[in-house]
């Protein structure tokens, strides 16, 4: 078996046992591609099954190099270092996870890889909006949609983002039966990350748009019929959404971190800001680690000390 065979059988896997996402398997299959056109260069040809147990830290280190000096790929976002870093960090990451694979499946030992040291980086704090502007997205987002009931849809379903601090792709994956807890005890039941169900309260003005976006969809009595649907009445997808967001952000003059995903964030902030205890927000936001929801408290001390500096009397001065 060639590496690119083990790759490829890593990559199976993953998606069958470990049911990672498929943006999670190409975003590996990416990195592991680079990784052993790498190792096929500076080893002098393709690595087999023997080849990949033989190398060595100082390949390792020379392939970690060769990333440090490499483009990131184009993005609308600014290439800064840091986020050059993040991309390596993860990319040592795949390259770990595949020689685990390999030791538990291959039976192909290499401890070199675990000798690697990570990239260092900063975690990025999240951007959540104003209460005046989370509560203006589900009000007049529908403003750019070109049907009634795109407009409709696409209300509901920023409201549902920012109410109950979804994720995209979790709001974009219930099915309209998913509204019967909701109609019978204010939960909403949401799979999340790794298939981890978690309950979310939810509130009334929430419920009511559900209820509403239900009498006017497509096919409500189809209970396995996605809640949100598309034009063709498929599942509607993220890019869509997004494609909203970026469309009424620029008519409210808001700056690129207003995103689907800004609404969580704003979510988890305002809950923050109104006193929640953070072991709860864990839990809404279906968090793995209290160490993750705290980057929100981060967030609102940084958000304080900006507005200190711009307030307050003494900021502008040395003595």
């Amino acid at each position: 078996m060639t590496g690119e065979e083990a790759a490829e059988a890593f990559l199976l896997w993953m998606g069958t046992e470990r049911r990672a996402s498929p943006l999670t398997i190409e975003a590996y299959r990416n990195d592991l591609k680079r990784f052993l056109s790498f190792m096929t260069e500076h080893l002098g040809g393709l690595p087999d099954m023997a080849g990949l147990g033989k190398i060595s830290l100082r390949d390792m280190r020379a392939w970690l190099a060769h990333e440090r000096v490499q483009p990131v790929r184009p993005s609308v976002r600014k290439n800064t270092p840091d986020r050059a870093a993040r991309t390596r960090s993860r990319r040592v990451s795949a390259v770990r996870s595949f020689f685990r694979y390999l030791a538990k499946r291959q039976g192909v030992e290499n401890t070199a890889v675990t000798l690697l040291a990570t990239p260092r980086t900063k975690k990025p704090l999240p951007r959540p909006l104003s209460v005046k502007d989370a509560k203006a997205v589900p009000q007049n987002i529908g403003d750019c949609a070109h049907t009634d009931m795109a407009r409709q849809r696409d209300g509901t379903l920023f409201l549902l983002l920012y109410g109950c601090g979804l994720r995209i792709s979790e709001a974009l994956n219930l099915d309209v039966r998913d509204i019967g807890l909701v109609r019978a005890s204010n939960i909403l039941k949401v799979k999340g990350k790794g298939s981890k169900e978690r309950l979310i309260p939810v509130l009334a003005q929430v419920r009511g748009a559900l209820e509403a976006w239900v009498k006017v969809h497509p096919d409500p009595q189809g209970g396995a019929a996605p809640l949100f649907p598309g034009v063709r009445g498929k599942r509607l997808q993220a890019g869509v959404a997004q494609k909203a967001m970026r469309e009424w952000r620029a008519l409210a003059g808001l700056s690129e971190d207003a995103t689907p995903h800004s609404l969580r964030h704003s979510f988890a902030t305002h809950l923050m800001e109104g006193g929640a205890d953070l072991r709860v927000i864990q839990e809404l936001l279906g968090h793995a680690s209290l160490s993750t929801t705290q980057h929100y408290t981060l967030a609102d001390e940084a958000r304080l000390l900006e507005v200190w500096r711009k307030a307050h009397p003494r900021a502008h001065t040395t003595s």
